[in-house]
């Protein structure tokens, strides 16, 4: 079977060739007019299916060349559009950074301390550490306080690097510091329990403290400046055995929600 179309392929290929062949003569050799007449006549239909043929090829190799054109373009308005992305990613980190700014010019923050603004690069929630993009060569130092642009106290400078440092939040169970129970002549120690969890303890057993008060920094210790917000108290742990009392606290920083940061410098 194979054969047979084979063969019959050549044949198709052989007729053509002689009928090319046919024309070229005649029209070299000076044929009169009526030959020709009737040479074309008897080759139309053949002419035709190869002129056609000819416009299908011619169409479809402007085809192709309309999809390289067509593929060209697209990757063009990629490439454009991929700069236009990047450029609107930096416009709107610039306008946080700027947000940020001015919640911490409305809270004076920048009259009182001396910042520099750090974006959180990696987190490393199971042992309560992140990592800025601010480093030696940006002025930091170990042990240096670290805030966000809402006066809620983070953590503090554990590693400084050339360009990154590592900051080891208040919920880490290494962090203690001094606080005081705003409005109320109570102080205590907030300590770290891991997993973004805090509690507050060495509060005398007399003293009342309730759910929802606030707690802030105090100056003792020289870890933080006073009066940066700490947290919530959500639940006390109260007993007759204990001469002081224990509580959980919602801390105000919200790491989920934090992607820039503010160190204070002095």
């Amino acid at each position: 079977m194979e054969y047979r179309t084979w063969n019959k392929k050549i044949k198709v290929f052989a007729i053509v060739v002689v009928l090319i062949f046919v024309f070229l003569a005649i029209n070299l050799a000076g044929f009169s007019d009526g030959i020709r007449n009737t040479f074309y006549l008897i080759s139309s239909p053949i002419q035709k299916i190869f002129w056609k043929a000819g416009d299908r090829v011619s169409d479809i190799f402007g085809a192709v060349y309309g999809i390289e054109n067509l593929k060209k373009e697209n990757q063009e308005l990629k490439k454009q559009s991929q700069k236009l992305l990047g450029e609107i990613a930096v416009l709107k980190e610039i306008k946080a950074e700027n947000k940020m700014l001015r919640e911490a010019l409305g809270l004076g923050l920048q009259k009182d301390f001396e910042l520099i603004l750090a974006e959180i690069i990696a987190k490393d929630i199971g042992k309560d550490f992140i990592l800025i993009n601010k480093g030696a060569d940006n002025g930091i130092l170990e042990d240096l306080p670290v805030i966000t642009a809402q006066k809620a106290v983070c953590g503090k400078i554990k590693e400084v690097y050339k360009d990154f440092s590592k900051v080891m939040l208040i919920s880490n169970k290494q962090s203690s510091f001094d606080i005081k129970i705003q409005e109320k002549d109570i102080s205590g120690i907030v300590k770290g329990k891991e997993n973004l969890s805090l509690y507050l303890d060495l509060i005398p057993w007399d003293k009342e403290i309730l759910k929802g008060d606030i707690v802030v920094t105090t100056a003792i210790g020289g870890i933080f400046p006073k009066g940066l917000l700490v947290g919530e108290i959500k639940e006390i742990q109260k007993s007759d055995l204990d001469p002081y009392q224990k509580a959980d606290i919602s801390s105000f920083f919200n790491i989920k929600e934090t992607e820039s940061l503010f160190v204070i410098l002095k």
